[in-house]
């Protein structure tokens, strides 16, 4: 399969194959950021280091995709984005290394961030997607490609609970760096070479993010719910290995890592609910994203000492996170098809500050309350994230 040569033109298709292979490469690079979650206690054993301490590592690297977004998606406008890939492949490998060796917790927040900044690639796929693919079928195919990030984000705690569990946490970095080799070359051979849109400077382009969002300030709408949500999943997935560990459980990184297979059911509905989307509208979508996450943080309160009531919120709170996630990111890109990495930049950045401050709040609140805390600031992110549904309700239709 090589699909450098092809010719592509805006809405007029991309061929199945390149974009699940898309989606498989999104996947393995974003998964880097995640695999520190259900490590988190074997960190902090080998390290010496403290709760708060352990728990700045998935803040550094949320902060550090944050800043990737910020800078290098809008490249994807201006630049060739296969170059653009794959020089981000190749630092993320560098930063892989430093963490396998780091005993500091400087090294490892420093490689934390730099791993973040260079794991941001799914996010210059999913605009290329979304201005190539046939207007049918952009919700589907931009879901396929989000499928394939979300399962890659849960599917890494499985894998490095299960490998930190056997070989201690530093071997799943290691295994890690074998995978994002094989996939730069899979990038340098498929990924086409496509025409950029944006002729202008790089500080131009940059300063028409800023006047991309006070044209279409419904993105603003479309991207703090979102990121509102994503924070509480997030710092869900982030306090989930301290309560694991509590009464009755008394679990391992092992078992908090298969639990990312519950969430992969979750991650699975995104191709299929792109279907819908167009058809059922994106304030539905929302406002039934919004119930779901709500209902997976009633059973985490009601039914936190009991395995199958964890199991059912963690498939509730990703499904929930989908259906947000997906209709708004494919709203806001569909604002201005030809600003669409600038316009995803807008979203993905507010997304993921979203997600590292509930990383940051609710590890806090754990540290300071329990798991009660841990509910009271996933649940709070939520409602916060349901009132300006409903508050701009007629505004986003």
């Amino acid at each position: 399969m090589n699909h450098n040569k092809i010719i592509l033109r805006p809405d007029g298709g991309i061929p199945m194959s390149l974009t699940y292979a898309l989606a498989v490469m999104a996947g393995i690079s974003v998964a880097n950021i995640y695999y520190c979650q259900p490590l988190l206690n074997l960190i902090a054993q080998d390290c010496s280091l403290t709760t708060f301490e352990v728990n700045l590592i998935p803040v550094f690297s949320q902060v550090g995709y944050a800043l990737g977004l910020f800078t290098i998606v809008p490249m994807g406008d201006k630049y060739n984005r296969r170059n653009t890939v794959l020089v981000c492949f190749f630092t993320l490998m560098l930063a892989l290394v430093t963490l396998y060796l780091a005993h500091h917790t400087a090294l490892l927040l420093g490689a934390s961030l730099v791993i973040g900044f260079c794991s941001v690639c799914p996010q210059v796929f999913m605009p290329f997607v979304s201005v190539y693919a046939r207007p049918t079928e952009k919700e589907r195919k931009t879901g396929i490609i989000l499928s394939g990030l979300l399962i890659g984000i849960l599917g890494s705690r499985v894998v490095s609970g299960y490998v930190g569990h056997v070989f201690g946490w530093r071997a799943i970095y290691l295994v890690s760096l074998v995978a994002m080799a094989v996939s730069a070359m899979v990038i340098y051979r498929i990924f086409p070479d496509v025409p950029s849109s944006y002729k202008g400077s790089f500080g131009s382009l940059m300063v028409s993010i800023g006047r991309l969002l006070r044209r279409y300030p419904r993105s603003m709408v479309f991207s703090l719910r979102s990121g509102l949500a994503f924070g509480s999943m997030l710092g869900m997935w982030g306090c989930l290995a301290f309560r694991m560990k509590e009464a009755p459980y008394h679990a391992g990184s092992d078992v908090v890592g298969m639990l990312g297979l519950c969430g992969i059911v979750g991650a699975a509905t995104a191709a299929g609910v792109g279907k819908y989307i167009h058809r059922y509208g994106i304030r539905l979508f929302t406002l039934l994203g919004c119930g779901l996450m709500l209902l997976s943080w009633a059973l985490f309160f009601m039914f936190d000492s009991q395995l199958w009531g964890i199991i059912a919120g963690v498939i509730l709170i990703d499904i929930g996170m989908q259906c947000i996630q997906l209709s708004n990111q494919t709203a806001t890109m569909q604002l201005c098809p030809e600003a669409s990495g600038r316009m995803n930049t807008i979203f993905m950045v507010t997304y993921f500050v979203g997600g590292s401050f509930g990383t940051f709040l609710i590890g806090t609140l754990y540290s300071l309350m329990g798991w009660t805390g841990t509910v009271i600031g996933g649940a709070a992110m939520v409602a916060v994230s349901l009132v300006i549904t409903l508050a701009f309700w007629k505004k986003t239709a």
